[in-house]
């Protein structure tokens, strides 16, 4: 299947889809489209909630794309993919809607960044997450603020130290990363489509009201997320980040 991100709406509900036949990895054109798709359903007066989820069983998302990491070979491209990342969980903190999160598999790097951006996120007890950017020689610092602000600056740091690890869905839950897990997809996507049911039926303007307070003191991250994206554009160019990509691609 060819990459995609979708739009769906139904009883006031926006689904909102990314798929990447490399276990939902992010090159920019995805990125690019996700964060479009979310600023459309943003203007969209007759959505009322937006779930964001991915297509396939065992990943939610693989972070970055290594091909096109491997690929770069300037600081200005660097900074432009990473930019992708920062585009699209400033779009999601701007976005006056509350964003569920539907997190069936795995989470890795920007995977994490991405469940960590949204307002409530629930998932299967096959969503582990790792971040494992100090591995091949970055770093997770576009995501560190929405991961940081979910689950603290020291959860935060073991993951990043502790990069070749996947630390359970049950501890992301207990991390508040999680609002709950569930034993299967088929409980997981009853519960996020009973909750966002459930708040598409309320005062919009509180929810929006609300949202503001969830976000508050994150009004820097749009500078702060692409002052961010320059370092890992410069990093990824070292000559150890360009060997380890290699062999893991």
């Amino acid at each position: 299947m060819k990459p995609y991100v979708t739009l769906k709406v139904e009883n006031a509900i926006g689904f909102i889809e990314f798929f990447h036949p490399n276990k939902n990895s992010m090159p920019s054109n995805v990125l690019s489209d996700l964060a479009s798709v979310i600023n459309t359903a943003t203007e969209n007066e007759t959505i009322k909630i937006i779930v964001l989820k991915s297509g396939g069983e065992r990943t939610f998302c693989a972070g970055a794309s290594f091909n096109e990491l491997i690929a770069i070979e300037d600081e200005k491209t660097g900074k432009a993919f990473f930019s992708g990342f920062a585009n699209v969980i400033n779009a999601m903190r701007r976005c006056p809607k509350l964003i569920l999160g539907r997190v069936q598999g795995k989470a890795v790097g920007g995977g994490v960044g991405l469940a960590a951006a949204t307002d409530f996120c629930l998932a299967s007890k096959y969503a582990a997450i790792r971040l494992s950017e100090l591995s091949i020689g970055i770093g997770p610092f576009v995501i560190e603020p929405a991961v940081s602000r979910k689950i603290g600056k020291m959860a935060m740091s073991q993951m990043t130290i502790d990069a070749e690890t996947f630390f359970t869905a049950e501890w992301a839950k207990e991390r508040g990363l999680y609002a709950d897990v569930y034993e299967s997809t088929e409980e997981l996507d009853a519960a996020v489509k009973s909750l966002a049911e459930k708040l598409a039926s309320y005062n919009p303007e509180a929810l929006a009201e609300m949202k503001k307070v969830i976000w508050e003191g994150t009004e820097d991250w749009d500078v702060l997320l692409n002052e961010r994206a320059e370092i890992s554009g410069r990093l990824v160019l070292s000559e150890f980040t360009k060997k380890t990509l290699k062999r893991f691609r």
